[in-house]
């Protein structure tokens, strides 16, 4: 199809400068292309008209019946009512103010049921739509946008060591009765990891623990100086309400290895992501893969597990292993 163009009638300057201003804000596309097509009928006629621009001769006589020779009457205009039969009088949003303003503190239900004493007899849905149009409700204050903090890189080995619990799944465990859990331990600068079962989650499980990976990592020639954990219970009674300022077993145990505890913001896991990506890997490579009879067969297993992952290469390490990346580095 041929564009048309728009042709408008002279005027003087400042008339000329209205119109041109007029129609590059009001004219849409679509108006344009009715316009054009209202053109082509009055030259051609509406049968010609439909067959070339491709529209039902019931849509063209719709719009020839309010074209009247300027653009702006064939603009779409909205079919929706001006008013509503059933809307509020303004007796009622009177008696709505007035008793909004009396009692600012009353919730919604409470102020219905006044209202609905002195005559009101709308439903609550209706008085809760009206009283938001008229903004008598409170906004909400916007909350400050959380800004996270640039990513601290670790220079050497043990600068910080990130620690997790994994529960093992119940598919993987035979005796229905049996509950396994797996601790792990990743440097955030090496990737080395150290893995250990328990048969329990707790805070002397995690002392253990603790103890156990910092003579671990010191055989590696690695000096542990700081341990990030999450909030949960086996480390930390930060979110207790009865023990808050009673340190843990855990946190005894960092204190007496002169090891730092760090903990990460609430609710954000991602601030352990380390340790908590190596567990995904476990549950695709490991435990996808396995099943566990005894507690003793699973630390077997799991000793295992934990050597190959120590040599298994790594993007973030140049495709080093995390045994080969601390050969290299010490």
């Amino acid at each position: 199809m041929r564009p048309h163009r728009l042709k408008l009638s002279r005027h003087t300057a400042t008339d000329r400068e209205g119109a041109t201003s007029f129609m590059s804000k009001s004219i849409t596309q679509d108006m344009a292309y009715r316009q054009s097509l209202m053109k082509y009928v009055e030259k051609y006629g509406v049968s010609r008209a439909s067959r070339k621009y491709n529209k039902s001769r019931s849509y063209i006589y719709f719009w020839r019946a309010r074209w009247d020779g300027n653009v702006e009457s064939l603009a779409c205009q909205s079919r929706r009512s001006h008013s509503h039969p059933n809307q509020h009088t303004e007796v009622e949003l009177k008696l709505i103010r007035d008793m909004r303003r009396r009692n600012p503190q009353l919730g919604l239900v409470e102020l219905w049921h006044r209202l609905k004493q002195r005559g009101y007899t709308r439903r609550p849905e209706s008085l809760f739509r009206v009283m938001r149009k008229l903004g008598m409700f409170p906004q909400e204050k916007k909350k400050k946008a959380y800004t996270p903090k640039p990513y601290q890189q670790m220079t050497h080995p043990g600068e910080r060591v990130q620690v997790d619990v994994k529960v093992v799944p119940r598919r993987c465990i035979t005796d229905p009765e049996l509950r396994l859990f797996q601790y792990t331990a990743i440097d955030e600068f090496s990737r080395l990891r150290f893995l250990a079962a328990y048969p329990e989650q707790s805070t002397y499980s995690s002392a253990d623990f603790l103890k156990r990976l910092v003579k671990w990592y010191a055989r590696k020639g690695i000096h542990v100086e700081c341990v990030q954990t999450d909030n949960g219970f086996e480390f930390t009674n930060r979110f207790s309400n009865s023990k808050r300022d009673i340190p843990t077993l855990f946190e005894k145990t960092a204190a007496e290895l002169s090891v730092r505890h760090k903990l990460i913001r609430p609710y954000t896991p991602r601030h352990n992501g380390k340790v908590e990506r190596s567990h995904r890997e476990d549950q695709k490579r490991f435990y996808s893969l396995h099943s566990f009879f005894s507690l003793p067969d699973f630390q077997k297993q799991l000793a295992v597990h934990n050597r190959r992952s120590n040599n298994l290469p790594m993007r973030p390490l140049a495709w080093l292993s995390p045994l080969e990346f601390l050969v290299q580095f010490l």
